[in-house]
């Protein structure tokens, strides 16, 4: 389930994708909290969302391929087992000719407990190697700076 919000509890500024997840059991590690490594999928749930459902009025094919480049997060707090979901929110924050940021957090109406930062690298699927965003990407992508 995913939802559009102009600004977050913990920080106005440039609109925000929202990606709800689920804490499942399988998320959780001996110590009883979601693993940093599933956190980590809760961004790229949110990411996919965003490049393939969010921007493109819902059309899946509106944002061509990517590849990962760099992945950056600050753990803020242990999330721990619950039912009710918590909100990833993204946002761009760089757009360039061939690659893209965007920022995250983890949060709920109480605390946030992860921010993150990825860049993104237009990819060519057929030649794989990295390619230039083209002009209708970064169009959309700014929508979100």
């Amino acid at each position: 389930m995913t939802q559009i919000e102009a600004e977050s509890p913990t920080t106005a500024g440039p609109q925000r994708y929202v990606h709800l997840a689920q804490v499942r059991y399988a998320d959780l590690d001996p110590q009883q909290h979601v693993n940093n490594v599933r956190m980590l999928t809760y961004l790229e749930d949110a990411r996919v969302g965003f490049l393939h459902f969010g921007i493109g009025d819902g059309r899946p094919d509106a944002f061509g391929a990517t590849v990962v480049a760099r992945q950056e997060a600050d753990y803020v707090a242990p999330l721990l087992p619950r039912t009710d979901p918590v909100r990833v929110e993204l946002w761009v924050t760089e757009v360039r000719n061939a690659s893209f940021s965007m920022s995250y957090e983890i949060l709920d109406d109480e605390r946030v407990y992860l921010r993150a930062k990825t860049v993104l690298v237009g990819f060519d699927v057929a030649t794989q190697s990295a390619r230039r965003l083209n002009d209708a990407e970064r169009a959309l992508l700014n929508k979100y700076s």
